[in-house]
């Protein structure tokens, strides 16, 4: 499957992706015994990419990035590109259609995140709708230093059981510099960073109506949900991120205007 929409602005490149796509990505790439990384971007991502060396890393070596969040779509056609509202993929409405092709097509998910019980739990929910899932889960809360034995043990676990699919939520930026940092040993063929997936399928995180994120409002109730938690992300951050948008935007028209014949 080949894909050359990419989209490039404030520094990062992203491939507007509607679900079906991004479904799509992922059984190519396990029918072809490939190995990559299908990243996401949203304001928190944005935020981070600006001040994390590291995290600029991630997606670097990440072979695809779709969109979680509508204020990514508002930035791309701010900056001329046509995105359309369903190129914003989110895990709450993507979860199910990648079970439906592990089950469909007999694909391994092991799943790599949440609090200690809940990634079963949610497990557990996901196996009861779908019916001959293969999933595994181990919680994320152990010792990601590289070189700890924890670590070591998660590495094994999951190549003991060759998944197709690798879910990792761990939280941004956690889980991308996890993902970063054991690549060489992760033995999937398609590995997603996935925040909070199967938090939502156990009820452990509230889940917004669909018709929030189709009207770019779900950052409202995750922060009415969670206020402690997210309010530096939606109440702090865009703030951050917008003189770096204006800066950007004055430097491209000065460029325009300095290279045309007609700007002098």
């Amino acid at each position: 499957m080949t894909y050359e929409h990419t989209v490039s602005f404030l520094g990062i490149s992203i491939q507007p992706s509607s679900l079906a796509d991004l479904t799509a990505l992922v059984a190519d790439r396990i029918e072809q015994h490939g190995k990559c990384v299908i990243a996401n971007h949203n304001l928190h991502s944005l935020h981070l990419y600006h001040r994390e060396p590291k995290f600029r890393a991630f997606y670097r070596d990440a072979e695809w990035t779709h969109i979680d969040g509508m204020a990514l779509v508002a930035l791309a056609r701010l900056y001329g590109f046509r995105v359309e509202r369903n190129q914003r993929v989110t895990y709450v409405d993507w979860t199910g259609p990648l079970m439906e092709g592990a089950v469909r097509n007999r694909w391994r998910v092991f799943y790599l995140g949440s609090a200690p019980g809940v990634a079963e739990r949610g497990a557990d929910i996901l196996r009861q709708r779908y019916v001959g899932l293969q999933i595994r889960t181990m919680h994320g809360y152990f010792n990601v230093d590289p070189h700890s034995q924890e670590n070591n043990d998660v590495l094994n676990a999951i190549e003991a059981y060759k998944p197709h699919l690798l879910m990792v939520g761990m939280g941004m930026p956690r889980q991308e510099y996890w993902i970063h940092d054991n690549f060489e040993r992760l033995c999937a063929n398609a590995i997603l960073p996935s925040g909070a997936a199967i938090d939502y399928v156990a009820g452990a995180v509230y889940t917004p109506p669909r018709w929030a994120g189709r009207a770019g409002l779900e950052w409202a109730f995750r922060l009415g949900a969670e206020p402690k938690r997210l309010w530096r992300r939606y109440l702090v951050e865009p703030w951050s991120l917008l003189g770096i948008v204006a800066h950007d935007i004055i430097a491209r028209r000065l460029h325009i205007r300095m290279t045309s014949p007609f700007g002098k």
